[in-house]
């Protein structure tokens, strides 16, 4: 609590107004800020207490800014368990942008799609999730201040977003999905045996994010809305070895339909 109290301070003494959307970009997702009215970009190495991203296609910055006339936080590179951080660590933004005013959380992120109908650089929208990561961020003392011991996750993303994002979607004739993200610890990607695995046990796409960073902003009573870039699919006819400049090339293929979304949307809201 100390150290989000001090995070908090700091950045408020930097930022003109209170930011009202947070936005977490994941690989290859980092352009959505030439978007954005920018007034502040702080290196996360200049900020007390955050992590340092350490993934190379992850920039490391924090943006404050406008989009469509609202105040935003956006996090260029987010945290991954993968990393060698906790579950704490890898939150700890998002706690801090609810210190900081944010109530409505936006994530994405590159995932490996599991069903035959997906093709690479393909965008879903996430309805639900499936946690299979090793930890929890709430587990131990979630500080009874920032939330419920026990939140209720049955509608973890906000129907009304995905509606609004599926019309967005149909009248720009964008190729999107909705489907349920797995979440894993990574950072291998999967075996054909665990691609379908995950898809047995209800999964559409796979990756190594996004998980306990919903988990905290529902924990606080934050509005969530999320998205995934099919940057290879896990389908038997379909698997093929991927490299992570191929991952990151799916990703910028899909990012200017990513990023129309998802700004209408922090207009509309």
């Amino acid at each position: 609590m100390e150290a989000l109290l001090e995070t908090t301070k700091f950045l408020e003494n930097k930022i003109q107004s209170r930011p009202q959307i947070g936005i977490i970009l994941g690989t290859g997702l980092g352009g959505l800020v030439n978007h954005v009215e920018i007034t502040q970009s702080i290196p996360y190495g200049n900020i007390p207490n955050f992590p340092v991203s350490t993934v190379e296609s992850h920039k490391g910055k924090l943006i404050l800014g406008k989009i469509g006339g609202k105040e935003v936080i956006i996090m260029q590179g987010r945290f991954h368990y993968y990393e060698g951080y906790s579950m704490e660590q890898i939150t700890f933004p998002v706690r801090v942008m609810k210190m900081l005013g944010v109530e409505t959380l936006f994530v994405s992120n590159a995932s490996g799609g599991l069903q035959p109908y997906m093709e690479v650089s393909d965008l879903m929208i996430i309805t639900d999730h499936i946690n299979l990561l090793p930890d929890n961020p709430l587990r131990g003392n979630p500080y009874p201040k920032l939330g419920p011991r026990f939140p209720d996750m049955s509608e973890a993303y906000d129907k009304a977003l995905i509606q609004k994002a599926e019309e967005i979607a149909l009248r720009e004739h964008f190729h999107v999905h909705k489907g349920v993200y797995v979440s894993v610890a990574g950072p291998n990607l999967e075996t054909k045996a665990e691609y379908k695995y995950l898809r047995i046990i209800g999964g559409d796409a796979v990756g190594m994010s996004t998980v306990p960073e919903i988990i905290v902003a529902k924990h606080q009573g934050m509005r969530c809305f999320a998205i995934s870039v099919i940057t290879d699919v896990g389908f038997e006819d379909k698997i093929k070895q991927v490299s992570l400049q191929e991952i990151i090339d799916a990703a910028n293929k899909a990012e200017p339909a990513m990023t129309k979304i998802i700004t209408e949307l922090i207009t509309w809201c």
